[in-house]
């Protein structure tokens, strides 16, 4: 397991639309997902130790989003033929188990990751109503330690922002996660 962490975000890059089938069966775009104020767009894996420590917070998270206005939604990029733990079938099971309140996507062709930039699992993005990207940072402080509900909570409130006036914080810490695991050239 590779630990990487993400770029600093650019501010104002817009988000690029996809079409993905989620583990509802029906295919969601970017603005199907899109809220009244912004989206927050995450890609997230099933056996990564990194968003396993993160997976209550995040439903938690997006639930009180949701009531601001902004929608989420799971990409899973990784190669699930390589990564057997990322399939389908698992995404499906996962969403059910922890009650993913947002749609989980799978990324066959790993081209959204790739057009995003995503570089781990956990990779957050946040748009605001214009899809301008506003936060590229951390969950929180807790990593591993998901039951440390001691830290600000970053991304929340980063969000929160974002509902509000429509900008990110300037200053964000890069999320840190497991190297998205990309299927080898052919």
């Amino acid at each position: 397991m590779v630990s990487l962490q993400t770029p600093v975000c650019e501010f104002g890059k817009k988000a690029i639309d996809f079409n993905l089938t989620g583990v509802d069966q029906q295919q969601w775009t970017l603005k199907k997902c899109l809220g009244k104020r912004g989206l927050l767009i995450f890609f997230i894996s099933n056996h990564c130790p990194y968003v396993k420590a993160i997976r209550k917070k995040l439903v938690r998270d997006a639930r009180e989003l949701m009531e601001l206005g902004i929608n989420s939604v799971a990409i899973m990029p990784n190669d699930t033929v390589a990564y057997p733990d990322d399939s389908f079938e698992n995404m499906l099971r996962i969403s059910n188990e922890f009650k993913f309140p947002f749609p989980y996507l799978l990324d066959e062709t790993q081209e959204v990751a790739r057009s995003y930039g995503a570089v781990c699992t956990p990779d957050f993005f946040g748009y605001n109503a214009d899809l301008e990207l506003q936060y590229r940072g951390r969950l929180d402080a807790a990593g591993p330690k998901s039951d440390d509900d001691s830290q600000t909570r970053e991304l929340f409130e980063a969000m929160k922002k974002v509902a509000e006036t429509g900008r990110g914080p300037e200053h964000q810490i890069p999320s840190m996660g497991c190297s998205i695991k990309w299927r080898e050239a052919i």
